[in-house]
């Protein structure tokens, strides 16, 4: 390890230890050490579970998309995209990493390029046109418990629904209208072109738009699988909805049992909206700070919502 990655190591578990310690700032150590041991070991296991789930669903997906096309790729390959995913999106701001180390992990298994491109934007399409109808449902059921606990945070809720949606239309853009995507392509690399050299900056845009026309292609194909499209857009509700469950099942373990089951993973929905705003690695003090300010109420005991 070198010494830059020592420093942002060592600052990250400080980071953390800072954190933790304000979170328990108020917490009797001997209360939390007692609830420990009432923990229902068994609703974490199911917690656990559903992790383990949709890193399996997720490389279930992966799997249908690219054997599609490329016979010789396995689901031992698969299950490496999500985890490399995972691993990614915790370590970069706004979970910029993810889709790059998916990339390089698809082709180290001998995935083409261009087609391992295609088909992680067709499997973002599919997962963002899935986050924004859940988080729609869930904005509907939750948002004015969500305004009277966060208060002006809740207008990250709205600016990230926002953002999403313009992802939502940029992607179906690229996809069915790549005419038009690249002539704004073009208009939009322009600036690009003052910071580097003219052959660079034309080896850029061309490879640009051949990615635009790509993943067109691909759109084409798929789109002509209606039972391909159905298939994948339904194992993504599920990966989601297994997802979204796993604050309710870790209530459950801590003897919660009153909880509604439709609230509590609506809040998750917007908890995992606002963090995807924290321009920070994994999203850290806003997840912590959103899982407090909403479940406080739901988990009285300060030794339990620490």
């Amino acid at each position: 390890m070198s010494r830059n990655n020592k420093i942002t190591l060592s600052i990250m578990v400080l980071l953390g230890i800072v954190i933790f310690a304000f979170s328990i700032r108020d917490v009797k150590l001997s209360v939390l050490i007692e609830d420990f041991f009432s923990i229902n070991f068994w609703w974490l296991l199911v917690a656990f579970a559903c992790i383990v789930v949709y890193l399996l669903v997720e490389a279930v997906i992966t799997k249908v998309l690219v054997s599609d096309r490329v016979n010789q790729f396995t689901f031992k390959d698969a299950i490496r995209v999500p985890l490399v995913e995972q691993l990614f999106n915790g370590i970069t701001p706004f979970s910029s990493g993810g889709q790059p180390g998916q990339l390089f992990v698809m082709m180290q298994t001998g995935v083409d390029g261009g087609r391992a491109s295609s088909v992680l934007l067709i499997k973002f399409v599919v997962y963002q046109a899935m986050i924004v109808v859940n988080f729609f449902i869930s904005l509907v059921i939750g948002f004015h418990y969500v305004a009277t606990k966060l208060h002006l945070l809740a207008l990250f809720i709205v600016l990230g629904f926002f953002i999403h949606l313009s992802v939502i239309v940029g992607l179906l853009l690229v996809m069915y209208v790549p005419r038009f995507t690249k002539k704004m392509a073009r208009i939009f690399s322009k600036p690009a072109k003052w910071f580097m050299k003219d052959a660079k900056y034309d080896e850029m845009l061309a490879t640009l738009l051949i990615k635009i026309d790509n993943l067109y292609e691909e759109s084409v194909r798929i789109g002509r699988k209606p039972s391909l499209l159905l298939k994948i857009t339904g194992l993504t509700f599920i990966q989601l909805m297994v997802y979204y469950l796993i604050p309710y099942f870790i209530m459950l373990s801590l003897g919660y049992t009153n909880a509604n089951v439709i609230m509590i993973t609506s809040l998750h929905v917007m908890i995992v909206m606002i963090i995807s705003l924290f321009p920070i690695p994994g999203g850290s003090g806003g997840a912590e700070f959103s899982f407090e300010s909403l479940f406080s109420s739901y988990i009285t005991n300060n030794s339990k919502w620490c």
